[in-house]
């Protein structure tokens, strides 16, 4: 029989399509890593590659990972000038959306929280302003998206907000899976 005729063979491929998505997570926010240990090539090897990168002038380096694009999580990789993990830090939390103030760049609040989604990005000719979005979960546990308003002509920084993350016909605000 050809493997083309085989029914087994569709459900072979799904079944290693899911084996290999599930190894491929393993890593996923570095839980295998060790700061003062790990190093950089062992950073990118556990947690794939940045979506965005960042050297320093100590020679230090910041390495962005938004597990995305429905993703609630984005992780910040902090590696030394030696090229060993410093830490990791999960960014899509209170603490991290506190630290975004009026005026500051667009490339400042990329170092806090990493990109946002793509789809969640928008531009408003009308206020001429810049809206990014993250997908994030408060603190009862429901997903939200954190709002950075920047003005459309200095890229700076106006305002920031929340919102919950509507979805179905009934827009109910999904929860978490912590």
């Amino acid at each position: 029989m050809s493997e083309h005729c085989n029914p087994l063979a569709g459900l072979r491929g799904l079944l290693l399509a899911g084996t290999l998505l599930l190894s491929g997570c393993a890593g996923y926010g570095g839980s295998d890593l060790k700061p003062g240990t790990s190093t950089l090539p062992e950073v990118i090897a556990s947690m794939g590659a940045p979506a965005l990168r960042w050297k320093n002038p100590d020679g230090s380096e910041q390495l962005a990972y938004p597990r995305g694009p429905a993703g609630t999580q984005t992780f910040m990789a902090y590696v030394g000038p030696d090229g060993r993990l410093q830490r990791i830090e999960r960014v899509l939390d209170a603490d991290h959306f506190a630290r975004i103030r009026a005026g500051m760049s667009q490339d400042e609040v990329l170092r806090v929280l990493g990109p946002p989604g793509a789809e969640w990005t928008e531009y408003y000719s009308r206020r001429n302003e810049l809206v990014w979005s993250w997908l994030s979960c408060n603190d009862w546990s429901l997903q939200e998206f954190f709002d950075v308003m920047f003005d459309g002509t200095t890229g700076n920084v106006r305002s920031t907000g929340r919102h919950p993350h509507l979805v179905g016909p009934d827009g109910i605000q999904p929860r978490c899976g912590r």
